[in-house]
């Protein structure tokens, strides 16, 4: 994209000494912070930003607009400098673009500040103008990964002829600290892999972490790893060059069938006596002293503080914003003209862009049978109904992506066991020479898939990834963010026990449910049923500001004859009474979750006999159940009354947390150490996963021992 001719030198020279005050002035007034990489890569980013990026900072949710990520986020004042240069209008929580700038000038002074719009670290959501949340080091580079995935997919599907809906770039600054985190490296992988030539990523060599030169821990020739990726390779031996950088740039613009990785070559604190490349200059502020010989070597007022030219906005104004003007307004006239002869394909978009779900997107998700059913194993026998939840999750999934064009996703090499493959005619596989496909192959790379899908979320479509529950640990950091974002992407996470038997204790997840629980704004659903399934992806399609993740079986779990029992809709309120005690006063409450459920009701009828009145409650949700008490105080109160302190929790993991829902005096019956190698059923009676324990413990509760 060619710059405004009216832009003099002076202008462009007036914009990065204004990036770099800036920065300089904040984390010094706030008195925390990293200074060191905004002064060394303003240059980039100023060419980045007003000579590139397709942005128009007064319609920041265009859905065509190129995207930035600033993989290493502890930069932050690098990119809220931008944000305040450029003019960026702030969108609120409701999504309307409001007339008021993002970052005011005050919003820069309170960098760091309780309540600010300049949070140490970008937060996506908070700052209008921050495409995702960065910080810990790598994710955002695996986020521009999936952004980039999703413009070429978006591109597929949406653009025909003479419509050129979708064909936004994505720019990404990845520091040292980033390429040395196994996330990034995975991210590059795949994305070379996949010739993601939309994707370009500016490296910040300047040899230097919080420990000092990265000689360290660090002497790999990085282009050449890229090289050995797949990735188009370019060096700019000086980080000051606009010239050069602009040059690198274009040809990463040109370069077709590879994305582009180039090497900068930076001092941090640039320009800053006796702080360039000094390590100290990257975690802490470098003091009014330095300060002030920056700026008389920059040729500004070294007293003037948050001081801005009128010449840095006015290059910004006739850069970005007028071409970002022209571009959003050119594809708002495209776009008008693709709604009349494409309707249904530019609904979608709509319906995308406003976080809303076709009509009858569940259409086609018929109850799973109970009672008996035919035995094909032995022709002309019933048995009881049953199915393992992830092959009812199979079924599921690809009932609703039927229905919701874009719900996307794979796993990582395990969908073959985690039943995540969508099947049905048309939806293919999404690799380089086929972009349309539905079917994602992130390879053997959790976190990478983690972070890849939380950029294609950020770009308007529903993913998913798949894995065993036990590998969630690798992918952890992505999860997080991905909750503190608060954005719609799901996990489907099979092998949920000691269930997986012979595999053995490697594989056999005991801490992994207590720890996603853990996870403010995530959503953990471990459904009981087939039925419960279905209910569990329902809700986690409903809640469209929340991560989900659904925990699902290997083994076969009997599909609970709802004619008797209380319907599986009760799954929404995240508990429910699933089997009332007889005459519906306990004298004991069973929570299951998962395939403990069916161990409950067994337990329940011998209980029955023995004449202790056993209620049992299906709790797929510890976050649905206390959401919905909190907006139903008394519903709490129906499933657990306060008065019946006699209650055992089943589940077949931690039993860390359970206590808030058995009380002090309640029992659990958990998982107290690491499974073991041998067949399930073994392992049941190993571990007490047996009706006959579940009863003991039940009726000494009852009996108040």
């Amino acid at each position: 994209m060619s710059v405004q001719n009216q832009i003099t030198p002076s202008m462009d020279q007036a914009a990065v000494t204004s990036i770099r005050t800036l920065s300089m002035d904040a984390v010094q007034t706030a008195n925390s912070g990293h200074p060191g990489t905004p002064v060394a890569l303003a240059p980039v980013t100023y060419a980045i930003w007003n000579r590139f990026l397709r942005y128009d900072p007064k319609q920041p949710l265009w859905p065509n607009r190129d995207r930035y990520v600033l993989s290493c986020g502890h930069a932050s004042m690098l990119l809220y400098s931008m944000i305040h240069l450029s003019g960026i209008h702030h969108v609120n929580h409701a999504g309307e673009v409001l007339a008021e700038p993002s970052l005011p000038l005050d919003q820069i002074k309170k960098f760091r500040q309780l309540d600010s719009r300049t949070p140490g670290h970008p937060e996506f959501r908070h700052t209008s103008g921050v495409e995702t949340t960065t910080g810990p080091l790598g994710n955002g580079a695996g986020n521009s990964v999936g952004m980039a995935i999703a413009g070429k997919w978006l591109a597929a599907r949406y653009n025909k002829p003479g419509f050129d809906i979708f064909d936004y770039r994505v720019y990404t600054q990845v520091s040292d600290g980033c390429l040395m985190e196994g996330v990034a490296s995975e991210a590059a992988s795949l994305a070379g892999h996949l010739k993601l030539d939309n994707l370009v990523w500016v490296y910040d060599n300047n040899r230097i972490t919080i420990e000092g030169d990265t000689e360290l821990a660090f002497s790999e020739d990085v282009g050449k790893r890229f090289e050995a990726y797949g990735w188009h390779v370019l060096h700019v031996s000086d980080a000051n060059c606009l010239d050069a950088i602009t040059k690198a740039l274009e040809e990463a613009g040109t370069t077709k069938g590879k994305p582009t990785f180039v090497v900068l070559d930076s001092k941090i604190a640039w320009g800053v006596p006796g702080k360039e490349n000094h390590h100290s200059a990257h975690g802490e502020p470098l003091g009014w002293a330095a300060i002030e010989g920056a700026k008389s070597n920059y040729g500004v007022e070294p007293k003037g503080q948050f001081a801005v030219p009128s010449e840095a906005y006015e290059a910004f104004r006739l850069g970005m914003a007028t071409n970002g003007a022209q571009e959003s307004a050119k594809w708002a006239e495209t776009f008008a003209a693709y709604s009349k002869s494409n309707p249904e394909l530019a609904k979608e978009i709509v319906q995308m862009g406003a976080h809303q779900l076709p009509e009858n997107w569940d259409a086609g998700l018929a109850p799973f049978p109970w009672g008996e059913v035919d035995d094909p194993k032995n022709p002309g026998k019933k048995k009881l109904a049953a199915v393992a939840s992830r092959d009812a999750g199979g079924k599921v999934l690809n009932a609703l992506a039927k229905n919701i064009p874009w719900l996307i996703g794979g796993s990582a090499d395990l969908a073959p066991s985690t039943k995540t493959r969508l099947t049905f005619e048309g939806a293919g596989d999404f690799e380089a020479k086929s972009y349309g496909g539905r079917n994602f192959h992130f390879g053997i790379r959790e976190h990478a898939m983690g972070a890849i899908i939380n950029g294609m979320a950020l770009c308007n479509l529903l993913p998913y990834g798949s894995g065993f529950l036990i590998f969630s640990d690798y992918g952890r950091g992505a999860l997080r963010l991905g909750a503190l974002m608060e954005i719609p992407v799901l996990y489907v996470f099979t092998h949920d026990s000691i269930g997986v038997g012979e595999d053995g204790p490697t594989h056999q997840p005991i801490e992994q449910l207590a720890s996603l629980r853990a996870i403010p704004g995530m959503i953990v659903l471990r459904p009981a049923d087939a039925n419960e399934v279905s209910e569990a992806y329902r809700a986690s399609l409903l809640h469209n500001h929340s991560p989900s993740c659904i925990i699902l079986t290997r083994q076969e779990l009997t599909t609970i004859d709802r004619s008797v029992y209380a319907p599986a809709s009760g799954l929404h309120k995240g508990a429910y009474v699933l089997a009332e005690a007889p005459g519906g006063n306990p004298d004991v409450i069973l929570i299951g979750t998962g395939s403990e459920v069916d161990l409950c009701l067994s337990a329940q009828k011998i209980l029955d006999s023995k004449g202790v009145k056993a209620r049992v409650v299906s709790m797929p949700s510890w976050e649905l159940f206390e959401a919905y008490c909190d907006k139903n105080p008394g519903y709490c109160e129906s499933v657990l009354p306060r008065a019946v302190k006699a209650r055992v929790a089943v589940e077949m993991g931690s039993t860390f947390g359970w206590e808030r829902y058995v009380g002090l005096e309640g029992a659990i019956l958990g998982m107290r150490s690491f499974g073991a190698s041998a067949p399930f059923k073994d392992l049941l009676k190993k571990f007490g996963f047996t009706v006959e324990h579940l009863v003991d413990l039940a009726t000494a509760q009852a009996a108040g021992k």
